[in-house]
């Protein structure tokens, strides 16, 4: 055992303090199978970097299905169990720090209030598995709404088996729309489903912006019809602010930066409505019209949802005309000045915040330049637009400081923090550090935070950070 989620067990009813450690490593390493459980691997298709391509979980391992006490259905998913049919060339294996990553980020995602799959124990497997090298073999059993994603109804409606479809869309709907059984008709159902979808996509790139991440392959297979992020591969956090911040060592072309993601989110939302078109009208231009109507309200309602965070981030509670001026005019000076994003706005969230220069010391910077412009903080313009804005609504500076801090984190997943966890586990076997940071992260608005090392900036000679998928 490595790694036991307590807190997401209690959530889920389940409770392992009581058992020996040899028990829990074989429960969780699938050798010792719950009663009734029955395992399928789970095919999907996709589009990966825009080619479709059929897939499945090629190294994954759907355990059943578990009813919460407050009777919510999530899944329980072996990931790193070896080779299934549809593993390709791979060996279905992983490796321990990619797990114990998606352990981390899943936590930190829960905490900031972003829908997440979460981990509910990692443990590894006394193999060696070649990757880069000889590494530490490792699974994990993940916890989701269900693992429903677009590209499992692109795999469903390849198929051309027109009542498979009907069938899988019912089940999906009634697993995550259920209000919607009632419509009156299948076409009424089906693009209200669409459109409950790309509502709740658009919620969570949303949150995924407001909170500098950046998920780093957002190919179809891995969006959920649920809306919850999974997949956490080359994933990370921002620490310098920049539109085109891009993480993966296999995005070449940025396509998966962090300004693209609300773009990829609506081409991937259109992949998921060619899935449907034949349910939503046998007239198919006609289905097209009706589904294309439904994906235009992605954009506005984004940038609805983005907007209202980021009023939540700088204190402010309704809604005037400039205020989208005034948040553009703070990235700008934010990707100019090379400041970090999550110092940046936990600075704004200090009371004295609104005084002149000098306030905002300790904003941060993840590289040598603009030092000076950085100590005092965005430009006196702007701070000065931006306290005029605060007067017009009456709050007080300590209302203001009080809301800015229930959104404005103070630690997140530092990539170099991480990088040290990991190394400490996998080199030396040290899992108080692991434990340390979790904990920091499930309470990411504490101030100060538990361990004040953990919100500050990389340091200058960290050079650019690179992600890789794990597998």
């Amino acid at each position: 055992m490595v790694a036991v989620n307590h807190a997401l067990a209690s959530e889920l009813g389940l409770d392992f303090r009581g058992a020996r450690e040899s028990e829990l490593a074989a429960l969780f390493a699938g050798q010792a199978l719950p009663p009734g459980a029955e395992p399928i691997a789970q095919a999907y298709a996709g589009h990966q970097f825009g080619h479709f391509t059929m897939l499945g979980d090629g190294r994954a391992i759907l355990l059943g299905e578990h009813i919460a006490p407050d009777g919510r259905r999530v899944d329980l998913h072996f990931k790193g169990s070896g080779r299934t049919a549809f593993s390709r060339a791979g060996d279905g294996r992983a490796v321990l720090g990619p797990m114990l990553r998606e352990y981390i980020m899943g936590e930190a995602m829960h905490a900031l209030g972003v829908p997440t799959t979460r981990v509910l124990a990692v443990v590894t497997t006394g193999e060696a598995v070649q990757r880069e090298s000889l590494r530490p073999g490792a699974m994990l059993l993940r916890v989701a709404s269900s693992h429903l994603r677009v590209g499992t109804f692109e795999f469903v409606a390849a198929l051309r088996q027109e009542e498979m479809l009907r069938q899988f869309v019912s089940y999906a709907i009634e697993r995550h729309e259920p209000e919607l059984l009632a419509e009156p008709s299948e076409a009424v159902r089906t693009l209200a489903f669409l459109r409950a979808v790309m509502l709740r996509q658009a919620s969570l790139v949303a949150k995924w912006q407001l909170v500098g991440f950046v998920h780093g392959v957002m190919n179809t297979d891995n969006m959920t019809i649920s809306g919850e992020t999974i997949d956490y591969g080359p994933c990370a956090f921002m620490d310098t602010y920049h539109r085109d911040t891009v993480f993966s060592s296999i995005d070449s072309g940025g396509r998966y930066a962090y300004g693209q993601q609300p773009r990829v989110a609506l081409w991937n939302l259109t992949r998921f409505a060619e899935t449907l078109l034949s349910l939503i009208d046998t007239d198919r231009p006609k289905a097209i019209e009706r589904a294309t109507e439904c994906l235009e309200s992605f954009a506005p309602s984004f940038s609805e949802l983005w907007l209202n965070g980021m009023r939540a981030k700088l204190g402010l509670e309704r809604a005037e005309a400039d205020d989208l001026e005034l948040v553009r005019e703070l990235l700008t000076w934010m990707e100019s000045a090379e400041a970090d994003f999550t110092s940046t706005f936990s600075a704004l969230a200090q009371p004295g915040a609104l005084g002149e220069p000098g306030a905002l010391e300790g904003a941060g910077s993840s590289s040598s330049a603009n030092v000076a412009a950085l100590s005092a903080g965005p430009p006196r313009e702007w701070r000065l637009k931006w306290r005029s804005r605060l007067e017009r609504e009456g709050v007080s500076d300590a209302a203001r400081v009080a809301r800015m801090q229930s959104v404005n984190p103070s630690v997140i997943p530092r990539n170099h923090r991480v990088e040290e966890v990991l190394s400490a586990v996998e080199l030396s076997g040290d899992l108080a550090p692991l434990h340390a940071l979790v904990d920091a992260l499930r309470t990411p608005m504490l101030r100060p935070p538990r361990d004040p090392r953990l919100a500050e900036p990389p340091p200058p000679d960290c050079g650019p950070y690179r992600t890789f998928c794990g597998t």
